[in-house]
């Protein structure tokens, strides 16, 4: 079995601390993300670029005040780990100032899977709530519901997803969601299943471009 440098008790103890420090401002994630993501619901072309500045916004958060301020205290990864999501915010800033890549503009399987995604991000809070009692339990703006949402709203882009803001998420989602085994947060298996989703997509998307390119650029004989 996984060793982890830290045991459960003290892993939902920064929840707490987390949630007793920060309630209100989590509330406010929570409505202030659940509005913009609504408003590209309904209007992608208006409001998708706003919501990849959300996300940006979103993973700096956590870069910050999740991973360097409270998850450092029982995990020395947690330095490694917050500057993955701050280069996450970053790249998500810079995919921003490139193109909007609008939201919910796709059609078939994976864009449902995106939009089921989507809605369960926000419900992660309550769903967390029924295996770990309050404030002992993740909520919303924390990492994992933070890469869920993420991944569900890569999924429904219109065109192919970027992969320079995928690979962190993807990666979060092995990591974090090993939480769902190693500690008990059942929650946590949609993070698991969003990175599987994520990976079949990008593979799907650009393995065949790539070798498209490689068929143009062998010398004909």
């Amino acid at each position: 079995m996984t060793r982890l440098p830290f045991t459960p008790d003290q892993f939902f103890e920064i929840f707490a601390i987390y949630n007793g420090r920060f309630s209100w401002v989590v509330a406010a994630w929570w409505l202030t993300c659940l509005a913009i993501v609504a408003a590209a619901w309904s209007n992608p072309a208006r409001y998708s670029r706003l919501v990849t500045h959300l996300l940006a916004a979103l993973w700096a958060w956590n870069a910050v005040v999740y991973h360097a301020v409270l998850f450092t205290r029982i995990n020395p990864a947690a330095w490694l780990f917050a500057a993955l999501f701050a280069v996450e915010s970053v790249l998500l800033v810079s995919a921003a100032a490139r193109d909007s890549h609008d939201y919910f503009a796709s059609q078939g399987t994976m864009s449902r899977v995106g939009l089921g995604l989507v809605a369960y991000s926000f419900v992660y809070p309550f769903v967390s709530a029924l295996s770990h009692a309050y404030p002992a339990t993740p909520t919303f703006a924390v990492p994992c519901p933070t890469a869920i949402l993420t991944i569900g709203l890569l999924l429904t882009t219109g065109r192919g997803i970027p992969v320079s803001v995928a690979i962190v998420p993807a990666l979060w989602a092995l990591i974090g969601g090993s939480a769902a085994a190693l500690l008990d947060v059942p929650s946590d298996f949609a993070l698991l299943a969003a990175g599987v989703s994520l990976m079949v997509t990008l593979v799907r998307d650009w393995l065949p471009s790539t070798l498209g390119s490689h068929a143009r650029q062998r010398p004909s004989e």
